[in-house]
């Protein structure tokens, strides 16, 4: 299959847009998010999953994090999640796979599994959303090609205060 060059622009485009505006601290991020979702939704019903075949590994790194970022609509991100896991597991794959685990659990008020979510206290410290089995957290990581949690936690810290 050839990649669709028109369909990755897109993709990457939203996805700039997105970026963007959370470096910007813009206040239109939510529309942004909405109108973003609403256009992959309409990918997804016309082509399936946008995955590195179609679109490059970019342009798939850029429809996870669209559906990433589509907290307000839940069953997007599970339905996303469900098309990802169909895929063979490339390395990228499996990480955008356990990233959005996690969200979709955080935004079910569920505990998370991999550590990856964090959020910034009334303190102003940034903090890790509740996690399942903090015990084997590092052995359960691990198996999925992430690093310690303590180095995450301490990378979430700085890039997010």
């Amino acid at each position: 299959m050839k990649i669709n060059k028109k369909l990755q622009k897109e993709l990457l485009e939203m996805f700039n847009k997105d970026q963007k505006a959370i470096e910007e601290k813009d206040s239109n991020f939510y529309q942004i998010t909405v109108n973003n979702k609403k256009r992959l939704n309409s990918i997804i019903k016309k082509c399936g999953w946008p995955s590195d075949k179609l679109v490059g590994e970019k342009g798939e790194m850029a429809a996870w994090l669209i559906a990433q970022h589509a907290d307000f609509d839940v069953k997007f991100q599970e339905k996303c999640l469900k098309l990802l896991k169909k895929l063979p597991l490339t390395k990228k794959r499996k990480k955008h796979i356990v990233y959005l685990i996690d969200r979709t659990l955080v935004n079910r008020k569920r505990k998370q599994v991999f550590g990856t979510q964090f959020y910034k206290g009334k303190d102003g410290k940034v903090k890790p959303r509740p996690i399942r089995n903090i015990k084997n957290l590092d052995k359960t990581r691990k198996e999925f090609g992430l690093e310690p949690f303590n180095k995450y936690k301490k990378h979430m810290i700085k890039v997010n205060s």
